[in-house]
């Protein structure tokens, strides 16, 4: 399995799709560079991870070698269009005859503005691009490569994506975004002792577990908090990285009353983590960015048997099935309305979280994605 950075949030997909494939019995062995450290999310113990040090051009080219000399597997599976990973699986291709699958969870341009994009050639600018040690074009994954490298899925021998959004864009075999649920089994977790063991007994928890970012809409519900001003919630943040533009530290330090915020965790731990809350909250805004994922997060929650309370936005009416709560994007009114009226109505929402962990079996457990899978990779083999 190729990720597209080991750092950046790539592997949490490769790691979720090595653990299926370790479910079909195949030697499953993870590659990839890592842009900065540490590895983020952290590996899981049941993973064999392979990791090289990134860097910009030109010394990326000896990463590009390094990997391929890591590569020997009988299947590469590629996860996200980048020249970090695809780009990579298809000079292995052309070096070894290897079928390459690829996984597309993401619309990579959609982070720059859509299909769109270009770059604008001033020769002096291309110049100072191509030559300074800042210059944009010796980033491996600079919105060119992306670019470029999507002129490259027409060499993947079977593609897996998750959700509507990129399958209508890509084709391919839907691959939800699915959990472990006999890992993330409410039964085998107490949340009274979750939320004493992490500091969070007095309060009534609303959790979002995963990377803050701005389209994630944790500024909405952080609104929708101060409008009820009720001193018995808590917003619980747990990992991510902070992003660079220093994001979440401007949150915390805007709505420090809110939140509790919980450093990164093991993939192992987060079952008991999420055992804490009372409630997850998936507010995603309504962007080009959005309209193409599938948050990890709801599974997570449907998982543990948790009331869901998230936005209309993509494919999250039909992940949820009726089984949470759904407030349109942007509206902090709407989702104060709606946790105090969960919050008045716990049992009811508990029963629906119920209902959630049972769709999550049928629909997005291990098994299912397997069963899924195995016919991909009929075809390649």
């Amino acid at each position: 399995m190729l990720a597209p950075d080991l750092s950046g949030g790539g592997g949490t997909r490769v790691y979720l799709l090595a653990e299926v494939l370790q479910k079909l019995n195949y030697d499953v062995k993870v590659v990839g560079c890592a842009f900065r450290q540490p590895l983020y999310p952290p590996p899981p113990s049941y993973l064999t991870v392979e990791w090289i040090p990134g860097s910009d051009y030109p010394q990326f080219i000896g990463a590009i070698w390094q990997l391929l000399q890591k590569i020997d597997g009988d299947i590469i599976y590629a996860v996200k269009p980048r020249p970090t990973s695809l780009g990579i699986a298809v000079l292995k291709k052309l070096q070894s005859r290897k079928p390459i699958i690829l996984d597309i969870d993401d619309w990579e341009m959609s982070w720059f503005g859509g299909d769109n994009w270009r770059y604008y050639v001033k020769p002096k600018q291309l110049l100072r691009d191509i030559i300074k040690s800042d210059g944009v074009f010796r980033n491996p994954q600079y919105q060119w490569y992306l670019k470029w490298t999507h002129k490259l899925i027409k060499y993947a021998d079977a593609i897996t994506i998750n959700t509507r959004f990129l399958s209508n864009k890509y084709g391919g075999t839907y691959l939800p975004h699915g959990k472990d649920t006999e890992r993330f089994n409410p039964e085998n977790f107490s949340p009274e002792k979750s939320r004493e063991k992490y500091g969070m007994s007095d309060y009534k928890i609303l959790m979002f577990p995963g990377t803050v970012r701005p389209h994630k809409g944790i500024e909405d519900i952080l609104q929708a908090m101060d409008l009820l001003n009720r001193e018995d919630l808590k917003l619980v943040l747990v990992g991510g990285r902070i992003i660079e533009d220093g994001y979440v530290n401007k949150l915390i330090n805007k709505w420090q009353r809110w939140i509790i915020k919980l450093p990164q965790q093991s993939p192992e731990k987060m079952p008991e983590i999420v055992a804490a809350a009372h409630l997850i909250v998936v507010p995603q805004q309504l962007t080009k960015t959005s309209k193409a994922q599938f948050p990890i997060k709801l599974t997570d929650g449907m998982s543990m048997a948790k009331p869901i309370l998230a936005t209309k936005v993509g494919d999250i009416p039909e992940i949820l099935g009726h089984t949470g709560y759904l407030v349109d994007p942007s509206s902090p009114e709407q989702l104060a309305n709606k946790i105090n009226w969960i919050f008045n109505h716990l049992e009811e929402a508990e029963k629906q979280g119920q209902k959630a962990r049972e769709r999550c079996i049928q629909a997005y457990s291990l098994d299912s994605m397997a069963t899924i899978l195995s016919q991909v990779l009929e075809t390649v083999i």
